[in-house]
């Protein structure tokens, strides 16, 4: 069998959760490891008999990978990814790729100028529970209506020790994985966005708005900041009531039922890190030439550039 070789760019938290993912794949090898903290990268790739690098450069030219995962800071995205996009390997990039739409844009643009294959680990589209959600509303052609609650606290944020622009760009870095939910489940392209209650980046606290889809699909989004609340995604439509709460487990409504059905998760989601072991899969598919279901590089901008317009930031450079 043949192995694809998958580098690693980083070696904390993420970088070890989806080399674990990828290494428990037959067809795969953990070839490589960069991180500015030499040290960290040294153990990381002790644990999957690979070897650390002290550069981009020299990991791609000795290992000639396949793949590269890319897990790195929001502020780092940028110097990493145009260093990367160099080489002929597929980019697999952690989210969100850039700190705000402007920079997300310009990534994208280096990846079309030098025609990198390059994909976004949104795993939250790759949770069992999304998968299933989609199975369950696949042949009903009614309008949906798609809830998505969300909440942010950049009071938290700052006590984690996030710097102050990803802070006051937290919409990107932490709404987009609820944001992301609406290009998921909404068809057709998005026709307007109205704000009902806007941001004021000043005095942070409630965020509703009104998501239109040329199928007639509509999405509701509402965030709280600086305040409690969960994460919840519900889709509705003529015969169906789905709620993801929390996002990992799905629950199922079906007309004329008064309770929700839980459905059964599955373990892969519990023996990884939510989403991770399928998206490593499915670049295995891509590999091999066989059907695969990533978010592209495009798609993830798409959603960057929704949470844009929700937040009424599209012509912010900052």
């Amino acid at each position: 069998m043949k192995k694809w070789k998958v580098a690693i760019i980083g070696a904390g938290y993420m970088a070890a959760e989806h080399a674990k993912a990828f290494a428990s794949l037959s067809s795969i090898q953990i070839v490589g490891v960069y991180s500015r903290t030499k040290s960290r990268a040294e153990a990381l790739a002790l644990t999957y008999g690979a070897e650390a690098f002290d550069s981009i450069d020299a990991m791609y030219q000795k290992t000639k990978a396949d793949v590269v995962v890319v897990t790195v800071t929001e502020l780092s995205m940028p110097e990493i990814c145009f260093n990367c996009f160099q080489y002929p390997w597929i980019c697999f990039l952690e989210k969100p790729v850039g700190v705000n739409l402007p920079i997300a844009k310009s990534i994208l643009e280096k990846a079309q100028e030098t025609k990198t294959k390059a994909f976004v680990a949104l795993n939250r589209r790759s949770y069992a529970s999304t998968r299933q959600a989609l199975v369950e509303i696949a042949n009903d052609d009614s309008p949906r209506l798609i809830s998505i609650l969300d909440q942010q606290d950049m009071v938290s944020a700052r006590e984690m020790g996030q710097p102050e622009l990803v802070v006051s760009n937290y919409m990107y870095a932490n709404s987009i994985h609820l944001i992301d939910y609406f290009t998921v489940f909404g068809r057709g392209d998005i026709i307007s966005v109205d704000s009902v209650s806007p941001w004021n980046p000043e005095h942070p606290g409630n965020v509703v708005s009104v998501v239109r889809f040329s199928s007639g699909d509509v999405g509701v989004y509402q965030a709280v900041w600086d305040g409690p609340g969960p994460w919840v995604v519900t889709v509705s439509n003529r015969q169906t009531r789905l709620e993801m709460r929390p996002l990992e487990k799905l629950g199922i409504q079906r007309r004329g039922e008064r309770r929700l059905t839980e459905v059964e998760p599955d373990s892969i989601d519990s023996d990884y890190k939510p989403g991770l072991r399928y998206q490593a899969e499915q670049i295995v598919n891509l590999l091999e030439g066989k059907s695969y279901s990533l978010a592209t590089l495009e798609a993830a901008t798409a959603s960057m550039d929704l949470c844009a317009s929700i937040y009424g930031l599209q012509d912010s450079k900052s």
